[in-house]
């Protein structure tokens, strides 16, 4: 993954990793969040599970989310991704999608894995992404919880993501609902 604006490849990638514990976030944050913007709008946030009827909107905000990591995808590698958003399994990837006043504005995907550690599953967010247009009225936020909600429903208390260092915006955010945890991420090609 790039960062905008600056190509990089797969052994200059710097990422951050990112803990949800569960009692530091037990009723963090509400599944729909109310928002004042601009002349004390409200803003309703709607989180769901990813629908079949989602697929055109879906790919609209992974391609954006890609984009912003100067990531392009081969077209078998969309069809696959969304094929595996509605495979039966426990360690098949699994999706959000963020509605506000009818329009998707956020997704992620998310998947659950074994770890070494814990008799629980470890539960990776892997993809985070609200249009730019949303950004600063809790989505991302919004989107976070429901994947910890789900998560905790089945058992698994640790939730984990990674952001590139550069990305100042994100990083507010995680900041202010997750603990960092100082792990550097390499990769090995």
């Amino acid at each position: 993954m790039g960062v905008q604006g600056q190509a990089t490849t797969p052994g200059q990638r710097i990422s951050t990793l990112w803990t949800v514990g569960r009692m530091a976030m037990l009723g963090q944050f509400p599944r729909s969040r109310r928002n004042h913007g601009k002349a004390n709008a409200m803003t309703e946030i709607t989180i769901r599970p990813l629908q079949f009827a989602d697929h055109a909107e879906w790919r609209r905000l992974w391609t954006a989310y890609l984009d912003f990591y100067n990531t392009v995808l081969p077209e078998n590698i969309y069809q696959l991704a969304w094929k595996r958003l509605f495979t039966e399994g426990e360690f098949e990837p699994k999706g959000f999608i963020a509605i506000v006043d009818g329009k998707a504005v956020g997704l992620t995907h998310y998947l659950y894995h074994r770890s070494g550690w814990s008799e629980a599953n470890n539960c990776y967010l892997q993809d985070l992404f609200s249009d730019p247009a949303a950004r600063g009225k809790g989505v991302g936020a919004a989107l976070i919880d429901a994947v910890r909600q789900q998560a905790a429903a089945i058992g698994v208390t640790n939730v984990y993501w990674m952001t590139h260092e550069t990305n100042a915006t994100a990083r507010k955010l995680y900041d202010r609902v997750a603990r960092r945890t100082g792990f550097i991420e390499y990769d090995l090609l």
